[in-house]
């Protein structure tokens, strides 16, 4: 693990690492906030997962979440989006596949298994990165994310639940097996056997084994430019209905898919996460 920039920040750290990954081929780079508590003992941590286009520095600049991260004492990871560099054909001609378009799963399709696995980097060889090398308490994570990100936080939240105790996320793709970004996403990673979709869309996972930790939290802007195509709020409520799952979605009147909305509500859901960690 090399260590590439730290500013002290609310009386903590926030740093930009990057090491060697094998789970995806390449070198990766990451953000991790720790509070000032972090100075005497480990702490709770969350895990932030980033939409499509984004990097690890999107949350860090944009979100605001250090100052009530230092008051709560939590830190905060903000692993990349997907592998770089790796130069596979076609890897970067759309926003919404291949570069920055991880999806967080394991991808089966060639080249792409080669080391688009961002599901298994986040749960395995990050996650222990982290909790050896940083002072967090791993026995008290949680994950949260935006957009395609609030897919991964989701869907691996819910399959990990002894790993990942507290889940919420911002503007969630809420079923990715039923809109034109997972369709397009799952089609070249895993292939067109729908079946083997099912793993990674959260309302398939909801109603198939339930969640019993804490409730889902879940913002959604009114304004969002993709709600009634892309993110579909509804099939996550029908889904956490069917399946007796606590879920606090919350319509927020006028916002939109962007940062400014994630900074505005950010704070709740930090403390969603501390209250439970």
């Amino acid at each position: 693990m090399k260590t590439l920039t730290q500013n002290k920040s609310f009386g903590g750290t926030q740093g930009v690492y990057s090491h060697e990954s094998t789970e995806t081929s390449c070198t990766m780079r990451f953000g991790v906030y720790l509070p000032p508590a972090a100075e005497k003992a480990p702490v709770p941590v969350v895990f932030w997962l980033s939409g499509l286009t984004c990097t690890e520095e999107n949350f860090i600049v944009k979100a605001g979440a250090q100052r009530v991260a230092a008051e709560l004492g939590i830190a905060i990871v903000t692993p990349d989006t997907s592998p770089r560099g790796l130069n596979y054909p076609g890897e970067s001609e759309s926003y919404d596949f291949g570069v920055g378009a991880g999806f967080y799963v394991d991808a089966t399709e060639a080249p792409w298994s080669k080391g688009y696995r961002m599901y298994s980097y986040i749960t395995k060889e990050f996650f222990d990165l982290i909790a050896d090398e940083f002072a967090v308490d791993a026995t008290r994570a949680g994950i949260f994310g935006h957009s395609m990100g609030g897919h991964g936080a989701l869907t691996i939240g819910l399959k990990n639940p002894d790993q990942f105790k507290t889940i919420s996320a911002f503007s969630p793709i809420v079923s990715p097996t039923r809109c034109p970004w997972g369709e397009k996403a799952l089609t070249g990673y895993l292939g067109s056997d729908r079946a083997s979709w099912a793993d990674y869309d959260a309302t398939l996972l909801i109603q198939k084994q339930g969640w019993a930790g804490p409730e889902l939290l879940v913002d959604q802007g009114t304004a969002d430019q993709f709600l009634q195509e892309q993110l579909k709020p509804e099939l996550l409520t029908a889904a956490c209905n069917e399946a007796n799952v606590r879920l606090n979605l919350r319509m927020q009147p006028g916002y939109d898919h962007s940062y400014f909305f994630i900074a505005t509500f950010i704070e709740d859901h930090l403390r969603h996460h501390s209250a439970h960690l």
